[in-house]
């Protein structure tokens, strides 16, 4: 079956990478904004038959929201459904309204859920996220096949370096991604050949106010990693640092899939608790372009675990060793 792959103009530098990787070129496609806002894609050339990879990374901005990158995607689909493709595979790096997977207030939504939905009314064969928020609630949520990659198919070597020689723990910002920095420490430990420590903080949000000072672990005389999916304003990270330095900590690494660095970031990236924060290229630092805490942000490509994971896909073959976990 012939492989194509397309990438939305919102996140074309990413897909151009990505098939630069594969050895491809990236499918032709028009993509045409209208003076009332509505908006148009189609792919220039045949998709009937083919076996279709479509890129689009649903965070917010710099210039389209989520739900614009959401519905532009879901329309593109639904298109080569409509032209004879095969099968189509939504490669989202970043999956839009992830976090919201559970009713936390009376009333709330399940977003995560009514997502799903909307790339299964549409014939979406599958979907390929990186580091969702909460694995079980994605691959649940979604009654197509729901693929997951995850930082340590990405970050493992940098965290290797970090640790030197000396004492290392992994750590989770918050009871949440316990089971994340698990299968982190887990993987270090085998990537050193020796024991790596671990810890967790406490958490709990009312209100919108974020609150718990316990910390389970032993983190005295060792650097620290502290292990999340994303970083958005950096102030859980920034809490979990300085709880750890207390602790007798030698010093804190943030490690991430997706610096979001919303509102707050540039605060939580000046504070000295954190010595480096490390993220990947699944969202462009570009809220931080004109700032020089863009410094302290170092950014490792998720290309080479994008690209063999689609070529598995494609060759029908298996994908738990990119790390990643299938539905």
């Amino acid at each position: 079956m012939d492989m194509q792959i397309f990438a939305l103009e919102a996140t074309r530098e990413l897909g151009q990478a990505v098939a630069d990787a594969l050895g491809r070129s990236l499918s032709p496609i028009e993509e045409r904004d209208f003076e009332d806002g509505e908006h148009k894609a189609r792919p220039l050339h045949t998709v009937r038959g083919a076996d279709v990879y479509v890129i689009q990374s649903l965070h917010g901005g710099p210039k389209d929201s989520p739900n614009d990158k959401l519905c532009r995607l879901l329309f593109f689909i639904a298109t080569l459904k409509t032209n004879g493709a095969a099968r189509v595979t939504a490669v989202a790096p970043v999956m839009a309204y992830a976090r919201k997977d559970r009713q936390t207030k009376p009333r709330d939504p399940l977003t995560a859920r009514y997502v799903a939905q909307l790339f299964e009314a549409i014939g979406t064969d599958r979907v390929v996220t990186m580091e969702p928020h909460n694995i079980a609630a994605y691959q649940n949520a979604f009654r197509c096949e729901a693929v997951a990659l995850d930082t340590r198919g990405v970050l493992i070597e940098r965290a290797a370096q970090l640790a030197g020689t000396g004492p290392v723990t992994v750590a989770s910002p918050d009871p949440g991604g316990i089971k994340r920095a698990q299968l982190f420490r887990e993987a270090l430990q085998d990537r050193l050949g020796r024991s790596v420590g671990f810890a967790m903080m406490e958490k709990r949000r009312t209100g919108g106010v974020v609150s718990g000072e316990i910390l389970a672990g032993d983190v005295d005389g060792a650097r620290v990693l502290v292990i999340d999916d994303m970083i958005a304003s950096g102030s859980t990270m920034v809490r979990a640092a300085h709880a750890l330095l207390a602790g007798g900590a030698v010093d804190v690494w943030a490690l991430a899939a997706h610096g979001l660095f919303t509102d707050g970031a540039l605060k939580a990236l000046a504070d000295p608790a954190i010595s480096g924060w490390i993220v990947t290229d699944t969202v462009p630092p570009f809220r931080l372009a004109k700032h020089s805490e863009k410094a302290r942000v170092e950014v490792v490509s998720a290309v080479p675990l994008l690209a063999r994971a689609i070529r598995q896909l494609h060759e029908n073959s298996s994908i738990i060793d990119l790390p990643a976990a299938g539905s």
